[in-house]
């Protein structure tokens, strides 16, 4: 079945995974976890519970044992800003011109650190200009365009934001600049460690919107789990689940049936098991696989976070 943008229906999808990321520095993390769901409403479940998953292991999972048709989300953002200034570098001859690009110079920068770390890249004399890193260090460039670039809304002195970062605000979240390096909602550092996972994916598992949406096969999409949790009644300022009473409500609101996990659980266990079970519904809906304001340029360079529409 196909929509009437071309857009192949997403309906084939048989499985739904989500991957809550963390870009702290060493090898294993507490902050990732994995959800997965099939078709229907069952229950989402943790993949490997109580694991505490390196960034390489969710990698060698996504290639090795993730289903046939498995739409995985991962939570962190698949590139940088480019539509508000033109380029993901103004200024810089080497800036790349799209996305996978962007994520090989990620990757050949930081080539030689372990456990897929960016500290090089953030550290990198030229790159280091557009980043707001600990220790009081804002770059010249870190607030360019942030009175607005091309037409899109000024951000202050939160840094660069992508088009689909502006969506997600109008959307009801708070986004923020994967430019920015500090802070506890920070997500620059798990963006671009993502970057070198997604560099390093198999070519037949596609990134969608930078690749086109394939008939058939696995997909990788970008996705905000606050997002999810607005989707299931949450606020904004409340999107975190702690316990399994208001994870099983929250699973409830999106016609899931309920995790049965008592007592306190971890936050990003309850994000990968929300935004799980929000994906297997939300990839029925073919409005969300064509967003106003998602131009081929756009998705070509900036990508787009799934399900913002």
């Amino acid at each position: 079945m196909t929509t009437p943008n071309g857009i192949i229906a997403p309906s084939r999808f048989t499985h739904f995974a989500a991957v809550d990321w963390s870009g702290a520095a060493g090898e294993r993390h507490r902050g990732i976890a994995v959800a997965i769901c099939n078709i229907g409403d069952a229950a989402p479940m943790l993949v490997r519970p109580g694991h505490r998953w390196s960034r390489a292991e969710v990698l060698d999972w996504l290639v090795r044992d993730t289903p046939d048709d498995t739409l995985i989300g991962f939570d962190l953002g698949i590139s940088l800003p480019f539509a508000d200034a033109g380029a993901f570098f103004p200024g810089w001859a080497n800036t790349p011109p799209d996305a996978r690009r962007l994520w090989a110079l990620v990757e050949a920068i930081c080539a030689d650190e372990a456990h897929l770390g960016v500290g090089s890249f953030v550290d990198h004399p030229e790159l280091s200009r557009h980043f707001r890193r600990h220790g009081g260090r804002e770059g010249d460039l870190f607030r360019l365009c942030a009175d607005g670039g091309n037409g899109l809304p000024a951000t202050g002195g939160r840094g660069r934001f992508r088009v689909t970062e502006h969506a997600q605000a109008r959307a009801g979240a708070a986004p923020t600049s994967n430019f920015n390096l500090i802070g506890a909602a920070q997500v620059g550092k798990g963006s671009l460690s993502g970057m070198r996972l997604l560099h390093r994916l198999p070519r037949d598992i596609p990134v969608w919107p930078i690749d086109p949406l394939p008939a058939s096969g696995r997909v990788v999409v970008e996705i905000y789990t606050t997002i999810a949790a607005l989707a299931a009644g949450r606020r904004a300022g409340a999107s975190k689940i702690r316990d399994g009473a208001g994870l099983d409500a929250a699973l409830a609101a999106i016609h899931s049936r309920p995790a049965g996990l008592n007592g306190p659980i971890p936050d990003h266990a309850a994000d990968a098991l929300l935004t799980a079970a929000w994906l297997r519904g939300a990839a029925q809906r073919a409005d969300l696989w064509a967003p106003k304001g998602m131009t081929p340029q756009i998705a070509r360079t900036e990508g787009w976070t799934f399900g913002v529409g």
